[in-house]
């Protein structure tokens, strides 16, 4: 049954029916192959969003989208290009590490492809990139913005498991975002030399610096604001967005880019943008009967404790499982379907459950930039105007870097441990 379950749901997604709906009509089948009483599908949509800390994703994407309006994202380019833009490969560079700062306000990948990605594209290709390796850069480094804190599949993620602080999945988000940016800026440093891309090898001078530091000042510090307020449990993660939404219309309205008609475009934007997440939510929680119902996760842990006799084998499958389920489905209806099967697992084999935590999300991250259905790749192309049979091509060595990432931090969960266990 559960077979027959699953290649229904491929077949759904393959005639490119939207994840929601196709998640939507699985569990519709689901209960009409279980004999299920229908009205429980409402019961569980609701109860499903019904989480205070949920409020949260809202409040981040709100933040960010106020800073946005605020003119702050033309602040982080100059600001990283004042820094980085005399490497090879500079406006490469500057784009990775705008996206890596951006991820400290905005905790949504799409957030920081369609917010940021545009200035970041139309910058590389003012510097003389081609638009193809400009977009596929800018594709690859908006996957750090879930991984850096704040991170709404990081709240998805430990209000499934409700037994993990959101405050020390951020910290252990920290380590693999910086070192997943580390590496897209050394292989692009080495695509830019063997590919002659222009640079400017005169630095920037220190007063620009300063000048460009005291501008991004804000946004440097709201990540860390977020962060300390909720890891020296000051406040809760939900009180720490709205802080950051306060914080960010200080911010707007100083620097005179925020009024009430600009501010009630950022609510309806990120009401619109939570709606989708909540609906996935709701839609995802309903299929969590099926799965019980099946048994899924019982048999799930028989087969590995049968078949896999160690952890490092357990998180190899785990690793190419999820990759597989990240090419199909966006990170939050992946999370909620995959983590109630494999954590149960991953417990018996005594896998950390923060170190868990950051790889599964990690390689739903990767899977959003992998052809042939990666979500952000859909954004990249219509932000950037270049065809996905292009993009396509461009971004796979960016896939495979991601991945030789996700590689480390796997078997190196000290990566991810070292800042939670201070």
């Amino acid at each position: 049954m559960a077979l027959l379950i699953l290649v229904l749901f491929i077949v759904i997604m393959l005639i490119g029916t939207p994840v929601c709906f196709a998640i939507g009509a699985l569990t519709a089948i689901s209960f009409t192959l279980l004999n299920g009483d229908y009205s429980i599908i409402p019961q569980k949509m609701y109860n499903g969003i019904d989480v205070y800390t949920f409020m949260c994703i809202l409040l981040f994407i709100l933040a960010a989208d106020v800073m946005s309006v605020g003119g702050i994202t033309g602040s982080i380019v100059r600001f990283c290009e004042s820094l980085v833009g005399h490497i090879r490969g500079g406006l490469a560079h500057v784009n990775i590490l705008g996206s890596m700062l951006f991820a400290g306000i905005s905790g949504s990948a799409i957030a920081d492809a369609s917010g940021l990605g545009p200035i970041e594209i139309e910058m590389m290709r003012r510097g003389g990139y081609p638009k193809d390796f400009s977009c596929a850069v800018t594709a690859a480094s908006a996957i750090i913005g879930p991984i850096i804190p704040p991170s709404n599949i990081m709240i998805i993620y430990a209000t499934c498991v409700g037994t993990v602080s959101i405050g020390k999945m951020f910290l252990g988000g920290i380590l693999p975002g910086v070192l997943l940016g580390l590496m897209y800026m050394v292989y692009s440093y080495n695509v830019s030399i063997q590919r002659k891309y222009p640079y400017n090898p005169t630095a920037a001078s220190p007063s620009y610096i300063l000048r460009c530091t005291w501008e991004t000042m804000p946004a440097l510090i709201l990540p860390i604001i977020i962060v300390s307020t909720i890891s020296f449990g000051i406040c809760t993660a939900t009180e720490s967005s709205a802080i950051a939404v306060v914080y960010a219309v200080i911010v707007a309205t100083l620097r005179k880019n925020l009024t009430l008609a600009s501010f009630a475009r950022c609510c309806i934007r990120s009401a619109k943008a939570t709606a989708n997440v909540l609906f996935i939510i709701a839609i995802s929680t309903s299929m969590g009967w099926a799965i019980t119902t099946l048994q899924i996760t019982p048999k799930m842990v028989a087969f590995c404790l049968e078949y896999i006799h160690s952890p490092t084998t357990f998180l190899m499958f785990m690793n190419v499982l999820l990759l597989i389920i990240g090419m199909l489905l966006d990170g939050a209806p992946a999370l909620l379907l995959m983590v109630p099967i494999l954590l149960p697992i991953a417990r018996q084999y005594g896998i950390d459950e923060i170190h868990f935590g950051i790889v599964v999300c990690l390689n739903l991250m990767i899977g959003n930039i992998t052809p042939p259905v990666g979500m952000i790749l859909f954004v990249i192309s219509n932000v950037g105007k270049i065809g996905l049979s292009i993009l396509y091509r461009a971004i796979v060595p960016f896939v495979i870097v991601a991945t030789a990432t996700l590689i480390i931090v796997t078997y190196i969960p000290q990566i991810v441990t070292f800042l939670p266990n201070l």
